[in-house]
C-alpha cells in the first residue's frame, strides 16, 4: 500500500471538507455497494527472478513482458506478507468489485487469454480475499461475507484468425463470456475492424462489422465499452445497440479536449441507451485542476446534464503493494499497435495531483459528492449502483 496515507492527506487538503461531511462521507461509503466501473485490482511491485533471467538471455519482449505480469498478478502474491496486504488495501479504498481488464489492448486471442488466466489463476489462489462473481446477484452475497470480486472485460472484442465468415468470427465472443468475460471494448486507440479509436484522426465510425459485433454482445449478454472508441465509433455504437452501451474509464468533453474525453451528443446517446460514463482518475485526461476536485467537477457535470443515472467512476487506477523495481538492462522495444499512439493531450502532471485520484483515496470520492450536495440515495448509484443496474439489464 505505498504512499496510502501521504496519498490520502494530499487528497483531504485539496478537498477541505468540514468535519460533518467526512464523517458522513466516509460512512456511506462504509455502508455502500461500491463498484469500479473500470480499473485494476491491487499488485505486487518488485521483479522476479524469472524476469531477470529473461531479460540476461535476451528474451523478446513478450516474453519478459508475460513474465512480468505473471509475477504481479499472481507468484507475487505466494508472499504471506503481500496476501495480508492485497486484503488491507481493499479495505482501506473501501471497494467491493472492479470491473478488471483481464484482457490486453487487442483482438488477437492468444494475448487476450494470457491476461484472463493470470487473473482467473489469482481469484483461484487467493480465497481469503476473492471469490467468483460471474452474475452481478451474486456480489451483494460476496461482499456480505467480507469478500472482494472482479467481474470480467477485456480491451477487445476476440476475433478468430481464421476469417471462414463474419459470423463465425464473432463466436468467440460467447466462448469468451463463458470464461467469465461481461465487457469488452470495441476498439482501442486505433482503428480495427470494429471501427475507429479515440487517437485516429479520421473519425470514420463504426464499421458493418462492428454493427454485427453489438449485436452479438447485445445476444450474449457482454456490455459494449466505447471508453477508448473514436466520437462518431461511440455515437453509432449506442444508436444501434439494444442495450446498454458504456465508456468504463473517459472524461467529459466539456472540460477536457483529450482524444478520450466524450462529448455532450456521444453522452446523450450513451443515455439513451441507459448506459454511463464512467469518470477516469488520470490528471492528463481530466484537464482543468487536474486533481480529485476536477474528477468531482466532472462528475457533477454529467449528473446534472444528463441524470444521475449516467454518471459512475472507472477509476483506470490501481494500487501497488511494494515498490516497484525496473532492471537497468530492460530491452528497449517498440510499442505493441494496439496500445500506443502519438496524440495530443500527453504531459507531466504533478504527483500531488495523481497522489489525489489514488485508488486508494476512493472513500474521498463519495466524501466530493456529499460536499456537492449530493443525497445519500443518488451517491450509491454514482459509486457502484449504476455500474451494478447495467450489468443486470446487459444479462436480462
Amino acid at each position: 500500500m505505498i504512499n496510502a496515507a501521504k496519498n490520502r492527506n494530499i487528497a483531504l487538503q485539496m478537498l477541505n471538507p468540514s468535519a460533518k461531511d467526512l464523517e458522513h462521507g466516509l460512512e456511506l461509503h462504509k455502508n455502500s455497494l461500491v463498484f469500479d466501473a473500470y480499473g485494476f485490482m491491487p499488485l505486487c511491485g518488485g521483479r522476479s527472478a524469472r524476469e531477470e533471467e529473461l531479460i540476461a538471455a535476451g528474451a523478446s519482449r513478450d516474453e519478459i513482458h508475460y513474465a512480468d505480469e505473471m509475477h504481479h498478478m499472481v507468484e507475487g502474491f505466494h508472499d504471506p506478507r503481500i496476501r495480508k496486504l492485497l486484503k488491507e488495501t481493499w479495505e482501506y479504498g473501501g471497494v467491493d468489485c472492479i470491473f478488471q481488464n483481464c484482457g490486453e489492448e487487442s483482438n488477437d486471442v492468444e494475448r487476450l487469454i494470457k491476461r484472463l488466466g493470470n487473473y482467473t489463476r489469482t481469484i483461484d489462489y487467493c480465497t481469503e480475499v476473492y471469490e467468483r462473481c460471474p452474475f452481478p446477484e451474486k456480489l451483494e452475497e460476496i461482499r456480505a461475507r467480507g469478500n472482494k470480486a472482479l467481474y470480467i472485460t477485456t480491451n477487445g472484442v476476440p476475433i478468430s484468425s481464421k476469417f471462414v465468415s463474419a459470423d463465425e468470427n464473432l463466436h468467440l465472443v460467447e466462448s469468451f463470456f463463458n470464461l467469465g468475460v461481461r465487457m469488452m471494448h470495441l476498439t482501442y486507440n486505433r482503428r480495427n475492424l470494429m471501427g475507429d479509436g479515440c487517437a485516429e484522426a479520421a473519425n470514420a465510425g463504426l464499421s458493418d462489422f462492428g454493427r454485427m459485433a453489438i449485436a452479438e454482445m447485445n445476444r450474449v449478454g457482454v456490455i459494449p465499452d466505447v471508453a477508448h472508441s473514436g466520437q462518431q465509433t461511440s455515437l453509432e455504437a449506442a444508436l444501434c445497440s439494444k442495450k446498454p452501451v458504456v465508456a468504463s474509464h473517459s472524461t467529459a468533453g466539456k472540460f477536457s479536449t483529450h482524444y478520450r474525453a466524450k462529448c455532450d451528443e456521444v453522452i446523450e446517446a450513451i443515455k439513451k441507451t441507459n448506459g454511463y460514463i464512467g469518470i477516469c482518475c488520470y490528471p492528463t485526461f481530466l484537464q482543468g485542476k487536474k486533481n480529485i476536485n476536477a474528477l468531482i467537477d466532472h462528475i457533477d457535470y454529467v449528473a446534472k446534464t444528463f441524470g444521475v443515472d449516467h454518471v459512475a467512476i472507472g477509476t483506470d487506477r490501481g494500487a501497488t503493494l511494494s515498490e516497484y523495481v525496473w532492471s537497468e538492462n530492460m530491452p528497449k522495444n517498440r510499442k505493441i499497435w494496439e496500445q500506443y499512439w502519438v496524440a495530443p493531450g500527453t504531459g507531466d502532471n504533478a504527483p500531488d495531483d495523481f497522489g489525489s485520484l489514488a485508488w486508494t483515496n476512493w472513500p474521498l470520492f463519495t466524501v466530493g459528492l456529499v460536499m456537492r450536495g449530493y443525497s445519500d440515495s443518488d451517491i450509491q448509484k454514482i459509486i457502484g449502483g449504476n455500474v451494478m443496474r447495467v450489468c443486470k439489464e446487459t444479462l436480462a
